[in-house]
């Protein structure tokens, strides 16, 4: 799980999630969970946790990513402390991180892809990245 900066973003795997004690020391307050295979998240009741069940391909429902990079987007602009993760922490949730920080910056999704590179290494599926990478547009 690395933090990505200034940002109040972690980007993570199911296994981090499952030590919810760390998320409380990272002070993380909101768990964005984005993978379609693993079952929905059960962590403390103070924690806010929103599942999005995206596939890591090109077929996931327009509509759905689309309120994926929102909710995310929200909680950064609320400065929200966030983790989103999915099944291994590489391809959903850097996808999902850079098309968030896109939104909240204005930046090109490739830029912000790049400067979360720097902290936290991705291998995003192709398809993926087109369909976030074109979802991430300002509307």
């Amino acid at each position: 799980m690395h933090q990505i900066l200034p940002y109040k973003l972690w980007i993570g795997s199911s296994g981090d999630v499952r030590d919810w004690r760390r998320l409380y020391d990272l002070g993380i307050r909101a768990v964005v969970q984005v993978a379609y295979e693993e079952p929905a998240l059960t962590l403390p009741h103070d924690l806010v946790v929103s599942r999005f069940p995206l596939i890591d391909g090109d077929e996931n429902p327009p509509d759905v990513l689309a309120l994926a990079i929102a909710t995310l987007t929200h909680f950064l602009e609320q400065k929200f402390v966030c983790l989103v993760c999915c099944q291994a922490g590489l391809s959903r949730s850097p996808a999902l991180a850079a098309a968030a920080l896109a939104r909240l910056t204005g930046q090109p999704f490739a830029v912000c892809l790049e400067e979360i590179g720097k902290h936290h290494s991705h291998a995003i599926h192709p398809g993926l990245r087109s369909q976030v990478e074109a979802a991430s547009l300002p509307k």
